[in-house]
């Protein structure tokens, strides 16, 4: 199968696996409260290491019992909430002067940490990795992971300032805290089942 072929199936596969995401929920949140273009660059550099890491160590990834990963996806839902819950306590006026003043490397390192925190232990890594060892092309299952991962968060960023242009941001908040508790919900039922 060429390359370009294997590309552009594991772009389609990850793209469906990571819309639906923590971390499409993060580049949302943080795309309504910085600017754009440094939560992208943050956004991507993360997703591409955890592309390159993903396919690099795919065996790896496979051999974790996957009850562990699902508590530590769990986990990482319940902190964002929290972390989410906190940043809304900010009053809007004093959050948007502090996001309007962060200059382009603060919001990309810290967009950054975010994704790369939210990504630990993630089913687009793991799907990454399956893949890779599938079809034995690692440049072509990094190419597609990263660009779908890429298409994902350039459409969370732009959802959210979309969205924000129609609800208030404490909304906002407080809806993406409602949606990761009950993904954190989820992820942990079935990590007991």
């Amino acid at each position: 199968m060429s390359g370009l072929i294997v590309a552009a199936i594991v772009f389609g596969t990850i793209t469906v696996v990571e819309l639906p995401d923590n971390s499409g929920m993060a580049s949302l949140v943080l795309g309504t409260r910085y600017r754009p273009a440094g939560v992208f660059a943050g956004t991507a550099a993360a997703f591409a290491v955890h592309a390159v890491l993903a396919v690099a160590f795919g065996s790896l990834f496979g051999l974790l019992p996957h009850k562990i990963v699902e508590f530590a996806v769990a986990a990482v839902f319940l902190v964002g909430a929290v972390l989410v819950l906190r940043a809304d306590d900010d009053d809007d006026d004093e959050a948007k002067l502090k996001a309007g003043a962060a200059g382009f490397w603060p919001v990309a390192a810290t967009s950054f940490a975010v994704i790369a925190l939210a990504e630990l232990g993630d089913p687009s890594d793991i799907t990454m990795a399956n893949l890779a060892a599938r079809y034995h092309d690692p440049v072509a299952v990094a190419a597609g992971s990263i660009l779908a991962l890429w298409l994902v968060a350039a459409l969370a960023i732009t959802g959210g300032r979309g969205l924000l242009r129609i609800l208030p941001m404490r909304w906002i908040s407080r809806l993406a805290a409602l949606i990761m508790v009950v993904m954190a919900a989820i992820t942990l039922a079935a990590a007991l089942r």
